[in-house]
Formats: structure tokens, sequence, C-alpha cells
């Protein structure tokens, strides 16, 4: 499960490049040596993984309620198709339509925020950028919250996010220092690739929720009814051993 979080970062963060890379390269550095600018770019990504952080927190908890209802198989296969259809639904209108456009007045006002802490140039001022940058709407961060609900658990959605957050790093500390310098060209093959990965993880989350007894991709479902009955012979015995409970 942790490896996926990992492999999202590592492959996810090539969409960076298009999608948040703007951000990074415009990040207040100032002309500063590759050590300062070194750390303020690891400082802008810290705030981003806390984010992230306080994100998987929020949606482990929703997986956690999901699987107490008894719904995680239905979750994990409804996840795994919005995950195909966030693919195949621009490809169908030629990229006129993304999902990320439903949210474009939400991000303008953290772009107005934005705009105030790019003026500042400490670690303070990118440490916040960092932490509204993981706000702002990207498809690779839902494939990752997918992921954090379908580990049922708070402290685990926590760590799945982290980990997709430290994924990340390696590319998202290089832009800064590199600028512009990746081509349109590569950066479209990087976003097909990430479509591709995409589908890849809806499949397994599908597969995930039909329980099909393959091991690690598919696995049987637990069976919470048999807990149930066993519970009973140790009720009886104990109506035998002490047969005064009855009013006998």
């Amino acid at each position: 499960m942790y490896i996926m979080a990992l492999l999202t970062g590592l492959v996810g963060s090539l969409h960076c490049i298009g999608m948040c890379g703007p951000i990074a390269v415009a990040l207040p550095l100032g002309k500063r040596n590759y050590g300062y600018k070194i750390l303020g770019s690891l400082t802008y990504n810290l705030g981003r993984i806390l984010t992230y952080g306080i994100l998987g927190a929020l949606f482990g908890l929703l997986g956690q309620g999901i699987e107490m209802a008894g719904l995680q198989q239905w979750a994990s296969i409804g996840i795994g198709a919005i995950m195909i259809l966030s693919v195949i639904f621009p490809a169908l209108f030629k990229g006129k339509m993304k999902f990320e456009q439903l949210f474009f007045g939400y991000a303008g006002k953290l772009v107005g925020k934005f705009r105030q802490l790019f003026a500042i140039s400490s670690l303070p001022s990118l440490f916040l950028i960092g932490l509204l940058n993981g706000l702002l709407p990207c498809g690779l961060v839902y494939v990752a919250v997918a992921g954090a609900i379908n580990t049922n658990d708070t402290f685990f959605g926590i760590i799945y996010m982290v980990i997709f957050g430290l994924g990340t790093i390696p590319i998202m500390t290089a832009i800064p220092l590199i600028g512009n310098m990746i081509g349109r060209q590569i950066r479209k093959r990087f976003a097909k690739a990430l479509s591709i990965f995409i589908v890849i993880l809806g499949i397994i989350f599908i597969l995930r929720g039909l329980s099909l007894g393959i091991p690690y991709l598919s696995p049987p479902a637990k069976m919470l009814v048999p807990h149930e009955k066993m519970m009973k012979p140790s009720t009886e015995k104990k109506s035998i051993l002490n047969p005064g409970c009855c009013g006998g």
C-alpha cells in the first residue's frame, strides 16, 4: 500500500512540472546561492507535505467510517471507477473540460493569497506558500486522497499522504533550480504516462473491491458474521456453569 503511495508521488510528480511547476519556478527565492534555494525549496515542500498529512487524517477518518458501515468494497470500486473516468472524460472532450475546472472559483481565492506571499522573500512565506499549494485543485492529489480513504484509518491515512508527498519532493525540489528547461513535448509525454498510471491504479482499486481472492491484488473480503457466531458458545457455556442466572 505504501509502496503505491510512493510510486504515485514519484510518477505523478512529473505531472507537477506542468501544473504546479509555474508556482515552484516563481518562488520568492531572490538572487540567492544554490544552498539557500535548496533550503527554500525544501521549506516550501515541507508546507505541502503538512497539508497532505492533514488531508490524510481527514480522509483516513472518512475511510474508517466507510469500513465500519461495511461499505469499503463498494467505496473501493467507486473510487477506482472515478479514477478511470477522470482520464477518459477529458479525453472524450479533447481536453476542453477538466475536473479541476469545477474548483476554479476556489482556486482564485487561493491565488490571491499567493500574490501576497510571493512579495515576501523569507522561509516562513515559502512554508505558507507550500501549505496553500497543498490545497490547490489537483488530480494527482485526488488520486492520493483515494488511497488515504482506502487505508480505513486516520493514522495510516496520514502516513499514506506523507509518503506520497515525499515521493513528489525530488521533482518539486528540482523545478525551482532548473526553471523552464523542460520542453512542452516532454511535459506532454509525462502527462500521457500519468494518465496510464492513474488508469492502472483505478483498475487495482476496482479489483480490490471485487475481492476475487487474488493474493495482494484482490484479497477476499473480511467475514464479519462468523465473529458473532463465535460469541454464542461462550454465552451458552456461561449459562451452564451458572444456572442461577436463568432463574433456576
